[in-house]
């Protein structure tokens, strides 16, 4: 077996029960008397938490753009296997503010999760025994009940799993599909898995992976402290932020890095809940382009991709002139809200290409478009 490991608490709201309620009645399936003891027991006590949470130093939930596997390329059929760990953590939204995560393996997003097509693939998900609500896994890959929602819908400390043909190729996402499901998305559980076709896909020098997500808060967008999530704002849609790979400086910290003359592919989804992307990366022109991350017929010359929540899309350019490079979504008014990352491209000037009259100037602007 090729063993892919992939492992990883926002305190429980007055709301709880309400929750594991609705979590039971929507999956079909009766809720064991240790699973609501334990979930009962937690909900006493989940002011006390969250004070200790606010007053403890954030965890990293940032996902690098550069951690995803290497190509598998041309082989055989395998088995794979798969774990996630959910945990609840609290992280940096933004400079100042933190936030009540709920994750896989405590990074937003997952776990880059690849395989090839034919393969059979076994998920075994855990929900952290520090966990104070119950997850799953759904799998837009999944051909079956619910993705696997169903199957993996775990208690805290309860593992669950399920095994799937991936029938095909192409790139999806994951999420956790616990009602209600928009909550758990917005906080941070979503990810991707690729399924690649037979023979793999193009070489390319760098792949990164990067994902687009909302986060709802009572608070303002640029409060200090910790943010306390807004169920209003999730149901009537009205974000406070907007993020790649997490949180607002995810990808201005991170960077995605090249050099002049390299190929760059980005694996691109969208957790949202709610938000249609239009990815774009200024100064760049997407030489391909696999609109909703069919892998069959790339497009040719795209300078804009639309991307929906739950998918996903795939874009391959060649980096030829240095300088820094802005990831947005087109909707730019999200720029406002957190949502820009940078491509650094290292390299020796190209003036056949690209000739600034006045590069003293451009270094001074911080303009994009």
């Amino acid at each position: 077996m090729n063993a892919l490991k992939i492992s990883g608490h926002r305190p429980l709201l007055a709301t709880a029960a309400v929750f594991v309620l609705t979590t039971v009645a929507w999956l079909g399936t009766p809720l064991t008397a240790q699973a609501g003891d334990k979930l009962a027991a937690a909900t006493p006590h989940m002011h006390a938490g969250s004070e200790e949470n606010a007053a403890a130093a954030p965890v990293n939930i940032v996902r690098l753009p550069s951690d995803l596997p290497g190509p598998i390329g041309k082989r055989a059929p395998q088995r794979v296997r798969v774990d996630f760990e959910t945990t609840e953590v609290t992280g940096q939204l933004a400079d100042n503010t933190t936030y009540h995560y709920w994750t896989f393996n405590s990074k937003v997003p997952g776990p880059f999760v690849r395989v090839r097509v034919g393969d059979t693939v076994e998920v075994h998900l855990k929900n952290d025994d520090g966990s104070m609500m119950m997850h799953n896994v759904d799998f837009h890959a999944v051909t079956g009940p619910g993705g696997g929602a169903k199957a993996t819908e775990a208690a805290p400390g309860e593992t669950r799993g399920f095994e799937f043909k991936a029938l095909n190729p192409g790139l999806y996402v994951y999420h956790c599909a616990t009602p209600t499901v928009a909550q758990h998305i917005a906080n941070g559980m979503y990810g991707l898995i690729l399924v690649e076709p037979e023979d793999g896909l193009p070489k390319v020098d760098h792949e990164f992976y990067v994902m687009q997500g909302e986060i709802y808060t009572e608070q303002v967008y640029g409060t200090k402290g910790l943010a306390d999530e807004s169920i209003d704002k999730l149901l009537n849609e009205r974000p406070e932020y907007f993020i790649f790979n997490g949180s607002t400086d995810a990808l201005k910290k991170n960077p995605l890095k090249a050099n002049v003359g390299e190929t760059v592919r980005i694996y691109f989804g969208v957790g949202g809940p709610n938000y249609t992307s239009s990815f774009h990366v200024i100064g760049e022109i997407f030489d391909k382009a696999y609109p909703m991350a069919s892998l069959s017929s790339p497009l040719k010359n795209v300078q804009t991709i639309t991307t929906p929540p739950g998918g996903a899309s795939v874009v391959d350019f060649k980096v030829e002139v240095p300088g820094n490079y802005i990831l947005v979504d087109h909707a730019l008014s999200r720029v406002e809200r957190g949502l820009a990352g940078i491509l650094q491209v290292e390299g020796p000037a190209n003036e056949a290409i690209f000739k600034d009259y006045n590069p003293q100037r451009s270094a001074q602007s911080t303009g994009g478009h």
